[in-house]
């Protein structure tokens, strides 16, 4: 399985000693960050012929790609996922970034099938496009890791909740950062970079239990550390929208995006996150999280047939009136648009938080919560019956829907007015109102009744830096910053629309590019 790696976790094992003047340790590529982009970015630099350190400030690796379904979005249609691309981010990417990407695309199968030799992994090629109904949408299909033999993600990864297939996608990385004897430190966050003349970038500096320690990057520095989803000030400065949780992981507190912008760096798409709608644990010491709402089959207008699943539930804003089809297309990508809504005139967001209704057979349906999470010492299960949730308060019960809506603080006969409403186009099996898909569409009357405050929910950032094709960090003026570069969710392409798997997909072709590039660059 290769020589023997070295993970340094912080105040248990020495440093190597000095090897260069003014630095402690030196590498030629320094990756910053250790979930699927940074995996990726360290395993190609090291394969194109440089030595890596990978730097990750957790104690335990896999940010919040770990938490995620794994598919990597692929295409066997560059040019018809380039026409998707460049419709769904409505002129807010450089054309060269889309193109880069989706020509990337077609390497994903290929490139995840060799890394999976390794672990034995078998894959499952899921036919399905794009999320919305523009041009390329049936480009692409999906690379989903199914099964590696010996895997118990709740052995190997007892911290991870989630979806199924990241943990074995990060996993299969892993291994192979670990065969290439590529050196990973974690609990080590990097704290900045090291520049020489002309803002080259030509080190890092690291934090661990041993001191600050600086580290000579001979070639580039990478920075595939994540977006900001856990930095509240930079979520105040850059979104309208307010307040927002996030969903999965704490380590994502724009480190990166500071670094890059301390150098310079532009940035772009600060105001796109990709996420749901979903709920608050009462008590944030126990879980800090916001919990997303069950996530139900994506589906594309036009093509409403893929929406049957029934959701027992509807959405009241502040003044106890429905607002929103509860069901759109793609629900972890804009299901939180909606709630943005900002009244001049009472100077508040009259949506957030809103109120989610269901009823007794609603209850007994499915789990309402989809709670994720990447972080040791957490325990927290959604109960299959909703029942241990009306314990723990994040549902409230009542035997009439104004009594319910009265709990929250919200108009009661309003409430009862628009669930009459709701249940009458039940009947009519239309949505005249919000467009909800029908098949979705099912009446509330069954008491008792069960209520929830509903807040945005937050999956991840796509803002950053800006970026071009060769994953180069660009500065405001529209140059390079000489050999720092950028991988992953830090500074996505994606800025107007997300692509089911697109971040997964942009973390394996942004690192590999990244990776080559900066492994390929004459000493600094």
């Amino acid at each position: 399985m290769g020589r023997a790696v070295r993970y340094l976790i912080a105040g248990k094992q020495e440093i190597m000693e000095n090897t260069t003047q003014n630095f402690d340790e030196e590498f030629d590529v320094v990756v910053v960050g250790f979930g699927f982009a940074g995996g990726v970015s360290a395993i190609e630099a090291h394969d194109a012929g440089a030595e890596v350190l990978i730097v990750e400030k957790m104690p335990d690796p896999g940010g919040i790609s770990i938490c995620s379904h794994g598919a990597i979005c692929s295409t066997r249609n560059p040019n018809g996922a380039f026409t998707y691309l460049k419709a769904t981010n409505a002129g807010r990417t450089n054309e060269a970034v889309l193109r880069a990407l989706a020509d990337g695309m077609q390497d994903n199968e290929a490139h995840a099938r060799k890394l999976a030799e390794l672990t034995g992994g078998e894959f499952m090629i899921r036919e399905r496009g794009g999320n919305y109904p523009f041009p390329g949408e049936d480009s692409f299909y999906y690379t989903q890791l199914v099964k590696i033999p010996n895997f118990d993600s709740s052995q190997v990864y007892p911290q991870v909740k989630g979806r199924p297939g990241g943990p074995m996608v990060f996993y299969m990385l892993q291994q192979n950062v670990e065969d290439r004897g590529i050196e990973v430190w974690l609990n080590s966050p990097a704290k900045n970079l090291i520049t020489g003349s002309d803002k080259e970038v030509i080190g890092i500096s690291v934090e661990t239990q041993n001191g600050l320690k600086r580290v000579r990057a001979k070639k580039g520095v990478i920075l595939a550390s994540g977006g900001f989803e856990n930095n509240e000030e930079m979520k105040k400065q850059f979104w309208q929208i307010m307040p927002v949780t996030t969903a999965a992981n704490g380590g994502n507190t724009g480190d990166g995006i500071r670094m890059a912008q301390s150098l310079g760096a532009d940035l772009w798409h600060m105001w796109h996150f990709h996420g749901s709608y979903g709920f608050l644990h009462p008590d944030r010491e126990q879980y800090p999280y916001g919990i997303r709402v069950k996530r139900f089959p994506d589906w594309i207008p036009g093509k409403e047939v893929r929406a049957v699943v029934q959701a027992p539930w509807i959405i009241l804003d502040q003044d106890g009136k429905r607002f929103m089809n509860e069901f759109p297309p793609y629900v972890q990508d804009t299901g939180w648009r909606d709630l943005e809504h900002y009244d001049p005139v009472r100077q508040c967001f009259p949506r957030i938080p809103a109120l989610l209704i269901y009823d007794e057979l609603g209850r007994r349906r499915f789990p309402m919560g989809n709670p994720a999470y990447n972080e040791r010492g957490m325990d927290y299960v959604w109960s299959q019956d909703n029942l241990k949730e009306i314990e723990e308060g994040i549902i409230k019960k009542a035997d009439t829907v104004g009594e319910l809506a009265e709990a929250f603080g919200l108009d009661g006969e309003e409430a009862e007015k628009s669930m009459a409403r709701w249940n009458d186009l039940c009947a009519k099996k239309t949505d005249v109102d919000f467009g909800r898909p029908a098949g979705t569409m099912m009446k509330i009357q069954r008491p008792p009744y069960y209520g929830g405050l509903i807040w945005p929910v937050l999956s991840n950032t796509q803002g950053g830096p800006v970026h071009d094709e060769k994953q180069r960090i660009i500065d405001v003026e529209g140059k390079a910053i000489p050999r720092l570069f950028a991988a992953g969710e830090m500074g996505s392409s994606f800025g107007h629309l997300y692509l089911a798997g697109g971040n997964i997909a942009e973390c394996f072709v942004t690192g590999r590019i990244a990776g080559k590039e900066a492994a390929t660059l004459s000493n600094a």
